[in-house]
């Protein structure tokens, strides 16, 4: 049941321009005594600037000038404002850099908060390589702009607002002319500074592209190597990376047009409003201190409306980034609580129902995953799931869990339709040991306590006992406090299961889901480990994916499903017997274990 906020962030609609930085106004707007700080001391630093051309325009007109008097007030005024200038410009640094710092940290914790609560859906459409790329470096790149580009912008726009009121106080005439060339320097910079934020979002799209690529790469090196594909995955990074810099050649193109335009056509102005202003000395209509003030208060303006035009591009970049950080902010999800979600009955028993499912995933819309699907499984009673591959399996799994809802049927935990109840409310009922064992870069401890996080050190230990993890977690060099490495980099990947399945004990849940619990054990761990799981599933409701036939044999019910729907059900000997799907999987898989039990 895909809805429109859960369409890939990717194929959002047209750039929204500098707009789109309202995202980021948002979240620095929550610290205004940092804001006022940094704007104030933003303030009299510009000014402290400008101070420094009125200052020698006064030094040379009563001093040098004048006849040889005292320069020495002038120069001593002179310490005094660099002092101002040095003191607020640390300030300005200072605050400015913790509001960029504080405002990325603010954004991605809301995105990553956001993100933990869309519906797997959204991950199936949108690379969680490609979104990892967002949260770095998109957010890298406003850190840059709130931290310094706004500064920037905010300290030249004051001193250029400032320099030409004292341009005007100077000499009218001149500084006239100056203004009536600004909407010249404006013109190209909207002209060419809309191809410059398409070329820019464009930009950071293939930056996203590296970093996916990169972490695809270097998540599968094994298969890369084993299958001897490193220089397939050389040249599909480097036409990655070429695709970046051709892109990035044309943002730096437009960005050097726009620089060299506004540049030329600025201090072509104020050079020729110099030569009137120089001629204008030699008539003694401006004196020389006039003179020196506007040829220094000039080259501030001229300064700083330039850097005005890289701080554009700079703007245009983020722009682009906070757009694609607000499709991740703003993504929402079809799984979510009702505003009145209806509570589980206490005790739980673990029953769960399937009522004429219909289910497709958002991904494969044409290909139906469940086709009028029914199954009731009652309290305490063990069922084994079997089929080909692309049965249905897994997905009875992800329907349990809620993480999609059917796109017609129920879905019933303990009788309560699990569309009415909340999602967490679900979850917390049901423990699973999933396919592909997922261990975190963190120490044993953490990783067994995933399924509950309040255990103690004893429950720990009395799980990885019933697990057949005890022995070789005791062998690690610091106990429960070793370091798994990167996706369990230090365990082997019976060990990894094992830690699955204990962390499943500890969920205390009255709903098992077993997704080939024991698949990467080997013969003597597996014996074992059916053991504790035997116990486990006495007192649960328990649903088990499983192609080994001590599991399916253990089972209350087999359920044989094949394209979505259910074909056979009954014991392992009567489907043996009646020789359909279950008798010829079992043939296939089986070869050595179809005598009756």
């Amino acid at each position: 049941m895909a809805s429109q906020s859960d369409q890939p962030a990717a194929k959002a609609g047209p750039s929204r321009k500098l707009g789109s930085l309202h995202m980021v106004w948002r979240f620095a707007s929550r610290y205004p005594l940092q804001l006022v700080i940094a704007a104030v001391a933003l303030c009299i630093a510009a000014l402290a600037t400008l101070a420094i051309p009125y200052q020698f325009k006064a030094m040379i007109d009563s001093g040098f000038i004048a006849g040889g008097g005292d320069v020495a007030p002038h120069f001593r005024l002179f310490y005094v404002i660099v002092g101002v200038l040095a003191l607020a410009t640390a300030l300005r640094f200072y605050f400015v850099s913790w509001l960029g710092e504080r405002t990325v940290a603010d954004i991605r914790r809301a995105v990553q908060r956001n993100l933990l609560r869309l519906a797997p859906g959204f991950f199936e459409e949108n690379r969680p390589s490609e979104i990892a790329s967002r949260m770095t470096a998109d957010t890298a790149i406003i850190e840059q702009v709130v931290g310094t580009t706004v500064s920037v912008a905010l300290r030249n726009m004051v001193m250029g607002i400032g320099g030409i009121a004292y341009l005007f106080s100077l000499s009218p005439k001149l500084t006239a002319g100056i203004l009536l060339g600004i909407p010249v320097i404006i013109l190209p910079i909207v002209l060419l500074g809309r191809r410059l934020q398409k070329v820019s979002r464009a930009s950071q799209d293939r930056v996203a592209d590296i970093g996916a690529t990169t972490a695809e790469q270097m998540g599968a090196m094994k298969i890369v190597q084993a299958f001897g594909q490193e220089e397939r995955e050389a040249a599909r990074f480097a036409s990655a990376v070429e695709a970046n810099f051709v892109t990035a050649k044309r943002r730096i193109r437009l960005r050097a047009i726009i620089t060299a335009t506004v540049i030329g056509l600025l201090f072509g102005a104020i050079t020729t409003l110099l030569w009137y202003g120089a001629e204008g000395v030699a008539q003694g209509t401006i004196t020389g201190g006039t003179i020196a003030a506007f040829v220094l208060t000039g080259g501030l303006v001229a300064g700083a409306f330039g850097a005005l035009t890289e701080v554009y591009g700079d703007l245009l970049r983020a722009a682009g980034a906070a757009e694609r950080l607000s499709e991740l902010l703003n993504a929402g999800t079809t799984i979510a609580a009702p505003a009145h979600p209806r509570p589980f009955p206490d005790p739980p028993t673990g029953a769960l129902e399937f009522r004429g499912v219909e289910f497709r995933y958002p991904t494969r819309p044409d290909a139906p995953a469940l086709h009028d699907f029914s199954l009731t499984i009652r309290p305490r009673e063990t069922v084994a799931i079997v089929g080909p591959s692309g049965a249905g399996k897994s997905t009875l799994f992800q329907l349990a869990e809620r993480f999609y809802d059917p796109q017609a049927g129920q879905v019933l935990l303990d009788e309560v339709p699990l569309v009415d109840a909340d999602p967490a409310d679900i979850r917390a009922r049901i423990a699973m040991v999933p396919q592909e064992t997922v261990i975190f870069a963190a120490s044993a401890r953490d990783n067994l306590r995933y399924g509950n996080w309040d255990a103690s050190d004893d429950e720990l230990w009395d799980a990885a006992r019933a697990a057949n993890a005890e022995e070789f977690l005791r062998k690690l060099p610091q106990g429960l406090d070793t370091f798994m490495g990167e996706g369990g980099a230090r365990l082997s990947g019976g060990q990894r299961q094992r830690v699955a399945i204990a962390r499943a004990l500890l969920r205390r849940a009255p709903l098992l889901l077993l997704d080939e619990a024991t698949s990467a054990l080997d013969a003597e761990s597996e014996r074992l480990v059916q053991d504790a799981l035997e116990t486990l599933m006495h007192d649960r409701t328990t649903v088990v994916i499983a192609h080994r036939l001590a599991t399916v044999r253990a089972a209350d019910r087999i359920i044989v499903m094949d394209e979505g729907r259910i074909v056979e059900e009954g014991r392992h000997d009567d489907l043996v017997a009646a020789d359909g799907l279950y008798a010829r999987l079992a043939r296939l898989q089986f070869q050595d274990s179809l005598a009756p039990a």
